[in-house]
C-alpha cells in the first residue's frame, strides 16, 4: 500500500518548473569577416525584421508581439507543457503563465492538463489561434514574393544559393534554441553617434 501511495503521488507531481533561459554572451573578441558582407547581412536581417513586425499589422491588434510569438511556437511545436513552450522562447515560466492567461482569455490557447499529470500544464492552439497565425504566414509570404517579383531569375536564384549557405553555415535548428533573443550584455555605442541603432526595429523583438 505505501508502495502504491508513492507511485500515486509520483503520478500526480506538478511539473517541474522550466530552467531560467540562458543568456547569450557577448564576444569578447571580434570574428575577421568581410566588412561588405557584414553590412548586406545587417540590412538583410533589418529587412526581414521589418516584414516580421509589419505582417502583425493584418492582425489588428489582436495580439501583441510577444503573444504572437507564443502562437508562433505553438503553432509549430503543437500542443505542448508550458514548461517547454517557455524553453522554446527563452523566457521564464511566470511570463509564460501571464501571456498563456491572455490568450486564453482572448479564446486563442486552450490549457489543460496531461494524461495521469494533473499538476502538468499544457497549452495548445485553437482554431481562433491558427487562424492569426495563418493570416501572418500568408502576408510574410506575399510580401516576400513582391520583393523577389523585382528581380530577375538569376538574381534570385543567386540569393537562394546564397541564404542556402548561411542557413547551413548557421546549423540547424538556429533560431529555435531556448536562449533569449538578445545578448545579456550589449557592446557600448559608438561615441560618435550613441544614438545610431537606438530606434531599430530589432529592439522590438527582444
Amino acid at each position: 500500500m505505501e508502495a502504491s501511495g508513492r507511485a500515486d503521488r509520483a503520478a500526480a507531481a506538478p511539473e517541474a518548473p522550466a530552467e531560467r533561459p540562458e543568456a547569450l554572451q557577448t564576444p569578447t573578441e571580434p570574428l575577421e569577416a568581410p566588412t561588405e558582407a557584414l553590412e548586406v547581412l545587417q540590412s538583410a536581417t533589418r529587412l526581414l525584421t521589418g516584414v516580421a513586425l509589419r505582417s502583425l499589422e493584418v492582425l489588428d491588434g489582436a495580439v501583441t508581439l510577444p503573444q504572437f510569438r507564443m502562437l508562433a511556437v505553438l503553432a509549430d511545436i503543437g500542443p505542448a507543457r508550458s514548461a517547454r513552450v517557455a524553453r522554446a522562447l527563452g523566457l521564464e515560466a511566470s511570463t509564460v503563465t501571464r501571456l498563456a492567461d491572455r490568450l486564453v482569455a482572448t479564446g486563442h490557447v486552450s490549457r489543460g492538463t496531461e494524461a495521469g499529470h494533473r499538476g502538468v500544464v499544457t497549452l495548445e492552439l485553437t482554431a481562433p489561434g491558427h487562424v492569426l497565425v495563418d493570416r501572418v504566414a500568408a502576408w510574410r509570404q506575399h510580401e516576400l514574393a513582391r520583393m523577389l517579383s523585382l528581380l530577375t531569375t538569376d538574381e534570385r536564384a543567386s540569393i537562394s544559393s546564397a541564404l542556402r549557405l548561411l542557413v547551413a553555415a548557421a546549423g540547424d535548428g538556429y533560431g529555435l534554441v531556448s536562449r533569449t533573443l538578445v545578448p545579456s550584455r550589449l557592446p557600448p555605442a559608438p561615441t560618435e553617434n550613441p544614438q545610431a541603432g537606438a530606434d531599430s526595429p530589432l529592439d522590438a523583438c527582444g
